[in-house]
């Protein structure tokens, strides 16, 4: 927010206690994840890295560091540019949704993934459960008038549709989980406007003239991930996407005061307390 973007994405989950909590993964992640100790003693789910999200209680999950970062890979790219912040607890989504109202960051849009697999029902929550919480904990902070609801699940953004019709709702798509959704064919634009999406938002390696032409006759924008390199950045705009997904914000702004886009003004930083 302090560097400057359109919006934030980030993933949501439902612990066994129903709490809503930010996280990439179903279960818990060994590569952002540690171990520091049980919630009492002789806890039987302990340890909790590897153990589903939806079997751990935000009482567990908050005795977790999730500040490190444990590449399986000595080359994993991603070590040589995040910076461990020891002792971060897994956050909630009101934590989150309450840190953007004290940046006072109405005009950054919400991109809230939630996170299903239908192929894998013990890992994931009723989707229609789902929806509502997160929905209710938007609408809680005055969020929903700014907010894309995310779905590889496109159960969630047919539920969305219904419950939260003014919402923009993007319909996730990756070849590897398409056969999630009935009903796609050929045309995968037209099946996801079908299923009550506003935008799609295809993994780049999906995108060309036909996809986007495609899109263009079902009235979807495109939102193209994850993109890090501003060279495959611009030929996605010059294939027509609307937006742009990215773990390097920095980047992406460099790529569009280049073509003289607008670019989103920075927010805060926070002010101390009594300032």
């Amino acid at each position: 927010m302090e560097l400057g973007v359109h919006a934030l994405e980030f993933d949501v989950a439902l612990t066994a206690d129903r709490r809503l909590v930010l996280t990439h993964d179903l279960t818990v992640s060994a590569v952002t994840s540690a171990d520091r100790r049980p919630v009492r003693p002789a806890d039987p789910l302990f340890p909790y890295v590897g153990k589903p999200i939806n079997a751990l209680t935000l009482a567990q999950l908050h005795t977790l560091d999730v500040g490190v970062r444990l590449p399986r890979h000595p080359d994993d790219p991603f070590a040589l540019t995040q910076v461990a912040m020891p002792e971060t607890r897994m956050p909630t989504f009101g934590a989150v949704l309450g840190l953007v109202s004290a940046y006072e960051a109405e005009g950054v849009r919400l991109h809230v993934e939630l996170k299903s697999d239908p192929t894998r029902p013990h890992l994931t929550p009723d989707p229609e459960l789902f929806t509502e919480l997160v929905i209710e904990e938007l609408d809680r902070h005055g969020r929903l008038g700014n907010v894309a609801i995310l779905s590889f699940d496109w159960r969630i953004i047919t539920h969305a549709a219904e419950i939260a019709p003014d919402t923009r709702r993007f319909a996730l798509i990756e070849r590897d989980t398409l056969h999630w959704n009935e009903g796609v064919g050929d045309d995968v634009p037209a099946a996801a406007r079908a299923a009550g999406a506003t935008t799609l938002s295809p993994e780049h390696i999906m995108v060309d003239e036909k996809l986007m032409a495609q899109a263009a006759a079902a009235g979807l924008d495109v939102a193209v991930w994850t993109v890090n390199e501003p060279g495959l950045a611009a030929r996605m705009l010059d294939l027509g996407a609307a937006g742009i997904v990215t773990d390097y914000p920095d980047r992406m702004r460099e790529l569009w005061r280049e073509r003289g886009h607008a670019l989103p003004e920075p927010v805060g930083p926070l002010k101390p307390v009594g300032v």
